[in-house]
């Protein structure tokens, strides 16, 4: 045990004060952790044993680059990054704007919807808040929207980015927990659309408290309508396609994230959005990202392997025993620890410290693994839009730069509170998370 409390206060160590990448503070920690129980004597190292963490290393190496389901990720970013680029964000807003923005908050509530849209195709939280802050806050800001509220459906909206499928990080945790992608796909639907729903009753709220944060505009013709939905026919296509195929057993996520990357590129192209140069920084930053988050995953896999060889899981579920706690008790407190380490913590690198801690106690409690990852997520969607690292906020925040940061965090309370709410109904109604699996796959 002593060797795993030195290894987590070492990996804390280069993150937060040497600032290290979490990918190479994880696959240090990892690599010398796993030695040191093969027998490493910092005294003489000339009897340093390589042999076993090499291997471990190199082999975790070789392994995830050759993983076959490990390319639904750079797939799945090149499809979000081509959706940007053809401008689709805009028309999303623009039908949302048709049909909500005659309400009170009705522009915020477009916002969200737009996010919630936007974050169906593109996958990424951080994006879908830089993207839509370009879109939505000129709008806001002409009809007198308060700053708070503004960016905060913005900032809130851009968290439902990491949990409406396709979701890279629905895919790194599958890949560490070896669960099924199909199924975390399908359990994140209808949590992710309750996501919406709660986004907007508080949009409501902020408004119903003061009317003149959030003013309503002009109300749309039905004709006008009708037109601006015809903008979004590529979007709805393009998710009817790479999700109903996926639902369906059509084709693999894999193939659904090629078939939907093809796709998405096709769209740009039509629009007339792309050129030569255009997609060559496209693919760029497609192949910076993938390489980013591989480099991340290989480095998680290396500190699990040191964490499990150490007996962690054991000592942990031995320890929850000893406790005579009720199981769900046990699922409170990891939330609890989660929400404390979202507050200092960036999402990803959250997750990738936790997941391999806690899956197996989950998993040895009866609890499905599906479910957790469907409310690790929302808890990571909590992490980002909670002070002082609320990376979506900060995004805003550099983006906008004439909005203080804390009037952001200060907008973003009622949504906090939605996010809370979501939360416990997920936790303690697991069907909401699990009906279409159970529903479609079981």
């Amino acid at each position: 045990m002593s060797v795993v409390l030195i290894g987590f206060a070492v990996l804390l160590f280069l993150i937060i004060v040497v600032r290290m990448p979490i990918a190479f503070a994880m696959g240090l920690v990892g690599f010398f952790g796993f030695a040191s129980l093969q027998g490493l004597e910092f005294s003489n190292m000339a009897d340093f044993r390589w042999t076993g963490a090499l291997s471990m290393a190199s082999n975790r190496v070789i392994d995830t680059v050759q993983e076959y389901s490990l390319s639904v990720i750079p797939l799945f970013i090149l499809m979000g990054n081509l959706v940007t680029r053809s401008g689709l964000s805009h028309e999303l807003y623009r039908v949302s704007h048709a049909f909500l923005g005659h309400r009170k908050g009705g522009l915020s509530m477009a916002t969200v919807v737009a996010c919630g849209g936007f974050s169906a195709i593109c996958g990424s939280s951080l994006a879908t808040s830089a993207t839509m802050s370009k879109v939505a806050m000129p709008p806001m800001r002409k009809y007198g929207y308060s700053d708070a509220l503004a960016t905060a459906s913005i900032a809130a909206g851009g968290t439902l980015g990491i949990l409406i499928p396709p979701s890279v990080i629905l895919v790194i945790y599958g890949l560490l927990t070896e669960s099924s992608i199909r199924e975390l796909f399908a359990a994140g639907f209808i949590p992710g659309f309750l996501g919406i729903l709660l986004y907007l009753v508080a949009v409501r709220y902020v408004v119903w408290r003061d009317p003149s944060a959030g003013p309503a505009g002009e109300k749309t013709p039905w004709s006008e309508r009708l037109v601006a939905l015809r903008g979004v026919w590529g979007v709805l296509l393009l998710f009817t396609i790479v999700m109903g195929g996926i639902y369906l057993g059509i084709f693999t996520p894999t193939e659904a994230a090629g078939i939907g990357a093809g796709g998405a590129f096709l769209i740009t192209l039509f629009r007339g959005r792309i050129t030569l140069r255009t997609l060559f920084e496209t693919l760029t930053d497609t192949a910076r990202t993938s390489a980013m988050l591989f480099a991340v995953v290989i480095g998680a896999l290396i500190f699990s392997d040191f964490i499990n060889r150490a007996g962690l899981p054991d000592m942990l579920l031995e320890f929850v025993t000893a406790l005579d706690v009720a199981p769900i008790v046990v699922i409170l407190a990891i939330l609890g620890i989660y929400i404390v380490l979202g507050m200092v913590f960036e999402s990803l690198s959250m997750m990738l410290l936790t997941v391999p801690v806690f899956y197996p106690l989950v998993a040895s409690l009866d609890f499905d693994l599906v479910w957790f990852g469907i409310v690790v997520v929302v808890v990571t969607e909590i992490s980002l839009i909670t002070p002082p690292v609320g990376m979506n906020v900060f995004v805003l925040s550099a983006v906008l730069r004439d909005v203080k940061t804390g009037t952001i965090f200060k907008g973003v309370t009622p949504f906090w509170c939605a996010d809370i709410v979501r939360l416990a109904m997920i936790v303690f109604v697991s069907q909401i998370a699990l009906f279409l699996p159970e529903l479609l796959y079981r």
